[in-house]
């Protein structure tokens, strides 16, 4: 029987309500805690949680992905701004909205170039070490709120570090509301994802703390009103924000990436890196117009969106919308201990310190693990700095691929019918050829009886113009000397720069005779 495509239509409709309310439920609370983190008033988080899903929802490419705030760009946001102003205030709070519309026209101008292939400048290298190291900082960073207490330090782990260490100044009321929220959550996790458990603990935790007052330090009063249009940015300061703009726009955009490319093979369909930069993009200019800060894509609230139904980007509408519909009540969560969002934000993040993947690393490939250690450390050490931690590690991935696009090994031996057998390995570019070159000569030295040369080129990944101009100027120069010289075993793709450098067509035997 036919099915009739308008009841179709309103099934998916049904689907995406159901996923974009689900959502919204864990966005609300998780954009209170974020906005804690980036050093913004509890309040603009929602700001961040309202607007930007209703404006990326029609220029994205993936149906699952919903713009909002994220554990890492908030953690970036802080390291951007917390040196330019005290966090909280109003000025910092204007920092932020400059911070997110320059991030906004980063990603929208890499999209409409069509240059989002750049999102995979972060190798996965640099991404293993900086993920478990940025959410270390997370979890430190909010040690101090769990904890109750005041602590102080130039960076995440040292606070952490001394609200920890003074044991005396811990508030035993903030941490047993903690613990408690921090093992509902876990239970939930255990048992559904589609359980709203971060709902029910931030609303449980904010009405105990009503009732009987116990839970410690609370958020304090949420504004309740719709985000206002602003445009007051301190255009004087773009200079201090252009570098941490540039990483937010491409750290925070792996993680989109990452999630969209791996729901596009599951699902069997395709996904357009440039129309998500567009979207995410358009997500942080809205955000800087409507009182938020830089916002993302979050893992764990696309995973809810696509495990609750979620079939188009009309679940983003829906969970826009209802975050925009909680602005009026938000002053019933004005009585939320501080200790609980920080505890919705250590679990959230907690995941993301997976060592085994660095050790994956470091068993595959030494040199790529270095890079990972260095990701991995200079974001412990350099915070709040982290930005500068990126930086480094990408440079150094540059460095590496320069060093191997530098390095070929050549492996020579003697053939038992007395030719000589060069058998270089890398990339064969003019930049490279002399080694071979250098090898050849030290081997014709080493074996003054050899009555011909045979250089294999199957251990190559590639060669350019320049490098088969010099092996064909190396086997003149062979057979000048007396060699029966000859190129065997041509990469199919480097058949044709071959031929055109020794204007002589490969034998069928894939040899090539000068």
């Amino acid at each position: 029987m036919p099915t009739d495509p308008s009841t179709g239509r309103a099934g998916s409709r049904a689907r995406d309500a159901v996923a974009g309310i689900s959502v919204a439920c864990v966005l609300v609370p998780q954009s209170l805690a974020y906005a804690q983190l980036a050093g913004f008033p509890a309040y603009r988080g929602l700001f961040a949680a309202a607007i930007p899903p209703l404006v990326a929802a029609p220029f994205a490419s993936s149906p699952y992905l919903q713009a909002g705030p994220t554990a890492v760009t908030a953690l970036l946001t802080f390291s951007a701004l917390s040196t330019l102003a005290a966090p909280g205030s109003h000025q910092y709070v204007e920092l932020g909205l400059l911070l997110a519309l320059l991030v906004g026209l980063v990603r929208i101008a890499v999209g409409l170039v069509g240059a989002g292939v750049i999102a995979y400048l972060l190798s996965d290298a640099v991404l293993v070490g900086f993920v478990p190291g940025a959410a270390i900082l997370i979890v430190c960073s909010q040690l101090p709120a769990v904890l109750g207490a005041h602590a102080t330090g130039s960076s995440q782990v040292v606070r952490g570090g001394s609200a920890l260490a003074h044991v005396g100044r811990w508030n035993v009321q903030a941490v047993a509301v903690a613990v408690a929220v921090a093992a509902l959550l876990l239970l939930a996790r255990r048992l559904s994802p589609l359980v709203p458990a971060v709902l029910v603990a931030v609303g449980g935790a904010a009405l105990v703390r009503r009732l009987t007052g116990f839970g410690g330090e609370t958020i304090g009063r949420l504004h309740a009103h719709f985000p206002p249009l602003t445009t007051s940015f301190p255009a004087s300061r773009a200079g201090d924000l252009v570098v941490p703009a540039l990483v937010i726009a491409i750290v925070g955009f792996a993680e989109a990436s990452s999630i969209a490319r791996t729901y596009a093979v599951l699902d069997r369909t395709r996904w357009d890196s440039n129309r998500e930069f567009v979207s995410q993009g358009v997500a942080n200019v809205a955000a800087s117009l409507s009182g938020g800060f830089p916002v993302g894509a979050s893992f764990s609230r696309s995973a809810l969106n696509r495990l609750a139904g979620a079939k188009t980007q009309f679940s983003a509408l829906v969970s826009g919308l209802a975050v925009l519909a909680f602005l009026p009540f938000g002053a019933v969560l004005d009585s939320l201990p501080l200790s609980v969002l920080a505890a919705t934000v250590i679990v959230a993040v907690i995941p993301l310190i997976d060592l085994r993947r660095m050790a994956e690393v470091a068993r595959v490939s030494r040199i790529q693990f270095s890079i990972t250690a260095l990701a991995f450390v200079t974001t412990l050490v350099l915070a709040p700095h982290v930005e500068w931690a990126v930086i480094a590690s990408v440079c150094m991935s540059i460095v590496v691929h320069l060093w191997r696009e530098l390095r070929v090994d050549v492996e020579a031996r003697t053939l038992p019918d007395g030719r000589l057998e060069l058998r270089p390995e890398g990339v064969l570019w003019f930049a490279t050829a002399s080694r071979i070159e250098e090898r050849l000569l030290e081997e014709l030295a080493a074996r003054p009886e050899a009555s011909g040369l045979e250089i294999r080129l199957d251990g190559l990944g590639r060669i350019d113009f320049s490098g088969a101009l010099v092996l064909r100027s190396l086997l003149a120069d062979a057979a000048a000397a007396g060699l029966d010289v000859s190129l065997t075993r041509v990469p199919a793709h480097s058949h044709a720069v071959v031929e055109r450098a020794l204007e002589a067509r490969p034998t069928a035997s894939g040899t090539s005779p000068i």
